[in-house]
Formats: C-alpha cells, structure tokens, sequence
C-alpha cells in the first residue's frame, strides 16, 4: 500500500502576486484618503474654535487701578517716624554680612557698637 506524502507542494494560481499587491495597495490609498479626510476636519473645527473664541473675547479695557495699600504695618515692622530698635538694626546688619556687603570684622564692630560693648 502507498502512503501518502506529509506534505503537499502550495499550488497558486499565477496570478496571486498581482491580486494581492493590487488589494494592499488599494488599502493604503483608501486609509491616506480618509486620515487626509480626518486631517482636513480637524483643521477646520481648530479654525472654528479659533474664531468663536476671537469673538468672545472682551474689548481691551482701562487698566484696574492698583490695590490699595493696607493702613496697618506688617507686624514685627518698626513704625515709621519711631527710631529702629536694636534688634532691627541687629537684624540688618546680619542681613547685609550674609549678602557679603559687611566682612566678619565689620560685623563685630557694629554690632559692639549697637550693644555698648
């Protein structure tokens, strides 16, 4: 008895290779056409939107005036007129020896100024 074979030879016809490029390449042109087509939408609802927002825009108006000042002093701030207590002027000059602007010695020797030392 004859056996037959595992495997069998594909037979295609001859022209498979040409209906298949033909069936792909349709594809790809219909999908551009309509991601063009999706595109264009899109840009036109953008310039929709752009120009409905230019329209409600408010018209350019005065400038506010600016807040008013508060009547009362920060707290902890010394009064104007009132001479600066010891301790704000203490304060400003470990200010300005941490910007760099007093050198150590300067520092001391305000501030034993300050304290009567």
């Amino acid at each position: 008895m004859r056996r037959r074979p595992l495997v069998r030879p594909v037979v295609r016809p001859r022209g498979a290779p040409l209906l298949r490029g033909a069936l792909v390449g349709g594809a790809a042109y219909v999908a551009g056409k309509s991601s063009a087509r999706a595109a264009r939408r899109e840009q036109d609802q953008e310039e929709a939107i752009a120009d409905l927002q230019a329209q409600q825009q408010p018209q350019p108006q005065a400038p506010a005036p600016p807040p008013a000042q508060s009547p009362l002093p920060p707290v902890g701030a010394p009064v104007a007129g009132a001479a600066p207590t010891v301790t704000d002027q203490l304060a400003r000059l470990g200010e300005l020896a941490q910007q760099g602007l007093l050198t150590p010695e300067e520092f001391a020797a305000a501030k034993a100024k300050l304290l009567g030392v």
